[in-house]
């Protein structure tokens, strides 16, 4: 979860109680911080360009066209196309129990020469083009993205006559991780009707219906059909991530399911992710939601009640 310094909330203006905003502007984007310190309903907010916002704490309740009404929460990640309105609860929101959240508004020339990058240097292996989605893309983030933002609210926020030279840096891997990210949502979501030629598509079916068992590089190859160097660079290339983090991605996403009934063991759990140990599982859990199992499972379920 990306924190706000001590000295950021030291420095800031607090005018509203209700998302009151701090922005900082460089020239191909605006990061600005909303904070919100008492309950409200159907608070409406909209950006001309394309935006990621971010939950840093509290709890939000978003409303969006086309979506059903969900929650927002820290360690999640919002994309919205230019335009959007966003329509805001703030449920929990108090003096002391304040919601946070930024929102980075990135600059379309800025992502389409990042898009021109990759459809250039790293094309997709099924001969479609890289494209900023046109739809509402919510997510958890990972270690990588958690790191660019953590690293962008200090370079926004320092005084540094350089920062317009760092941040663009920073975008650029930012907007490529978040639509590798996308691409694995694409690929992974039961919802969609994958196409069956597809050897990717084919491979993660295959490892999605399978996580309680073993799954090893050469066989998920065999199955696509590629040696298997050439699968790790295809799956890479185009999802961000090598197939075994796409793996242990896909069984920490199932324990976080499981792990919200207080009734099943942290045992049974790893075992039905296909972890091989207690310890690996703990690791990987911790890496990917800054949290134990076990601690997890009590914050969840002592919710829950």
């Amino acid at each position: 979860m990306v924190e706000l310094s001590d000295k950021f909330l030291s420095n800031r203006k607090l005018e509203t109680l209700v998302e009151n905003q701090t922005s900082y502007t460089l020239n191909n984007a605006a990061l600005h911080v909303f904070e919100t310190h008492q309950q409200a309903e159907r608070v409406l907010l909209k950006f001309d360009q394309p935006v990621l916002a971010s939950m840093i704490e509290g709890k939000k309740i978003m409303h969006l066209r086309n979506y059903e009404s969900f929650s927002f929460l820290p360690g999640e990640s919002l994309v919205l196309p230019s335009n959007e309105t966003m329509c805001i609860d703030f449920p929990e929101a108090m003096r002391k129990n304040p919601t946070r959240c930024l929102a980075l508004a990135i600059s379309e020339d800025k992502i389409d020469k990042v898009l021109q990058l990759m459809n250039e240097t790293m094309p997709k292996h099924n001969g479609k083009e890289w494209n900023l989605m046109d739809y509402n893309f919510h997510f958890v983030n990972d270690a990588g993205i958690y790191q660019i933002l953590k690293r962008l609210l200090f370079l926004f926020t320092e005084n540094h006559p350089s920062k317009d030279f760092f941040v663009d840096n920073m975008l650029r891997e930012l907007i490529i991780r978040i639509l590798q990210t996308n691409e694995r949502k694409i690929y992974s979501s039961s919802t969609l009707q994958l196409n069956a030629n597809s050897r990717l598509a084919t491979v993660i079916r295959y490892i999605r219906e399978h996580l309680h068992e073993p799954l090893n590089i050469d066989d998920l190859s065999d199955k696509a059909c590629l040696s298997p160097s050439h699968f790790h660079r295809v799956f890479k290339n185009e999802l961000g991530i090598s197939p075994i983090e796409f793996i242990n991605n896909e069984r920490i996403k199932l324990a976080v399911g499981l792990l919200q009934n207080p009734k099943r063991s942290i045992k049974d759990v790893y075992m039905q992710c296909g972890f091989e140990s207690r310890s690996y599982f703990n690791r990987v859990f911790k890496a990917h939601q800054h949290i134990s199992p076990g601690d997890y499972q009590a914050k969840t379920t002592n919710t829950i009640i």
